[in-house]
């Protein structure tokens, strides 16, 4: 006979991360492709606007983003490391990239697009993107935070701006309760897509004066060409774009890695970013190849993907660019009177959902050490004062890391004991010996203060330093340790130092052997 099979579902390892499905999976489910295609329309609406406004930021025409958009957005579909992830043409490389074309002109606009592609696949080659593990969660959280509060200011011009209909205030509000309500009811199809149907259909039977995508600039009428930029390959050339092309590529990876990061966190799953480094790198390089502005992950457009949308395949990363080029090309008509009030609503609803509630609680707020609160608070007004996140990220860095310095540095310690005699070897030297035993890490932030706690004139003849509770990190110690023997030894005194590690000895004994060779 054997045992009846135990009614009890199998327990999940809790370690286990959540299995994401796969290209041929989603193919395979009606359910799964649904969302996935829903998603990518939803973006490629939001896509549009988007790209023109980034478009006259940058001093190009409309076309010029919206085909870099397209081009991006199916290249990293096969190219990136993250799937669902959007990358299109954005507002803070138009900023970097905008004086070129202003004094320069396009071909050479287009030229620092080109280097500014290459430069990220030799960063992304040379292992930047691992460096993303030093970014620290306060940092992180405080570039979410400001991510949100720029999504949400950027759509105050078209509330606020001059000559703005009253009708558009009742559109985002019915926009938002569609958004709300419905994924009560069903998720089948997202909200944002019905809010803008619905929108739409209204603004146009009940014709209604307020303005549209259409308004925002001119649709382009073609497919986009190879487009080989005119510009002499002589090293003044180099000179003009270098400058523009390395801090596009600086602050394109570091928008795409963060965002990379913070899907991963969403979805919690894992992704590549050195795959993701070279293919914003090869993107880049296609975009400008095709007379496109560059750009990098779109933060904003990503969420409306995997956050309001659900899509976790890189089916609506194609889908958004493919359907983007389909709508002004084929529908620009159509897309033109989609009123700009129901695309403000469904970023709206982006910015509330992305923003990080729990981080600002005041249970959170207590519970948190306030360095940690602090640099948070850094990186969100940096980032907003800016409207660079790469600076804000930045920023919030430098600052994590000096206040780590300096909680850490306020650990070491150092406990000194004179023994007269009374211990073995004391008492065969018959000297008195001062023991000091040091404790805790020591680099260039804690040993800046070591020399000051040994009482020089006051010891015996006879110290001992004792390392054997601390770690030699860095020069500046062994520098440190260096000067509290030399004090000593032009006092007539001896010092021996003690306890040091395998690798603190091998590397005190290789500075210290460099240093007398530098004497």
């Amino acid at each position: 006979m054997t045992a009846a099979p135990s009614a009890r579902p199998a327990r999940r390892h809790p370690s286990r991360r959540p299995i994401e499905p796969t290209v041929l999976q989603a193919l395979r489910s009606p359910r799964l492709l649904t969302r996935e295609v829903l998603a990518g329309l939803v973006v490629a609406l939001a896509l549009i606007p988007e790209a023109i406004a980034f478009s006259i930021i940058a001093g190009v025409d409309p076309r010029y983003g919206l085909f870099s958009s397209f081009i991006m957005a199916v290249a990293i579909a096969f190219l990136g490391g993250r799937p669902a992830m959007i990358t299109a043409a954005t507002g803070a490389v138009a900023l970097v990239i905008a004086p070129v074309v202003r004094e320069h002109g396009i071909e050479y606009f287009i030229a620092t697009v080109l280097l500014g592609g290459l430069i990220q696949i030799v960063l992304a080659v040379l292992g930047v993107a691992k460096l993303m593990r030093f970014i620290p969660r306060s940092v992180m959280v405080g570039f979410v935070n400001a991510l949100a509060i720029l999504i949400f200011t950027a759509q105050l011009p078209q509330l606020f701006g001059d000559g703005i209909p009253w009708l558009v205030y009742p559109i985002v509000v019915a926009g938002l309760a569609i958004m709300y309500s419905l994924p009560r009811m069903t998720k089948a199809v997202p909200a944002p897509l019905v809010a803008i149907v619905l929108l739409t259909a209204a603004v146009v039977l009940f014709a209604w004066n307020v303005p549209t995508v259409g308004d925002q600039g001119e649709l382009p009428d073609s497919l986009p060409s190879l487009f080989i930029p005119d510009v002499p390959f002589t090293l003044e050339t180099l000179q003009i774009i270098a400058p523009y092309a390395l801090a596009m590529a600086l602050v394109g990876l570091l928008e795409s890695l963060m965002t990379a990061k913070l899907v991963d966190d969403i979805t919690d799953t894992h992704s590549s970013k050195t795959r993701e480094a070279l293919g914003q790198g090869a993107a880049n390089i296609l975009s400008g190849a095709f007379g496109g502005m560059g750009g990098c992950a779109m933060i904003g457009q990503t969420m409306i993907n995997v956050k309001a949308s659900g899509a976790r395949t890189r089916i609506s990363t194609f889908l958004a660019g493919s359907f983007l080029l389909v709508l002004v090309l084929v529908l620009g008509d159509i897309v033109a009177i989609i009123p700009m009030a129901a695309l403000v609503a469904v970023m709206i609803v982006v910015s509330v959902g992305t923003f990080d509630w729990h981080s600002i609680r005041p249970a959170t707020l207590r519970r948190m050490p306030p360095s940690e609160t602090a640099v948070m608070l850094i990186t969100v007004v940096a980032t907003v004062w800016t409207h660079n996140l790469a600076i804000g990220v930045i920023l919030g860095v430098l600052a994590a890391m000096t206040m780590f310095a300096r909680r850490v540095a306020h650990f070491t310690t150092v406990e000194r004991r004179v023994d007269s005699g009374s211990d073995s070897d004391a008492a065969v030297a018959d000297v008195a010996v001062a023991h000091y035993v040091v404790d805790g890490e020591l680099f260039f932030a804690s040993s800046n203060d070591l020399t000051t706690q040994f009482s020089y004139s006051d010891d015996p003849d006879r110290v001992v330093i004792d390392m054997s509770r601390s770690h030699v990190w860095d020069a500046s110690t062994v520098a440190a340790l260096d000067a509290i023997v030399a004090k000593y030894e032009r006092l007539g005194k001896t010092v021996s130092i003690e306890g040091l590690n395998a690798d603190a000895a091998a590397f005190h004994s290789r500075l210290t052997g460099r240093l007398d060779g530098a004497h």
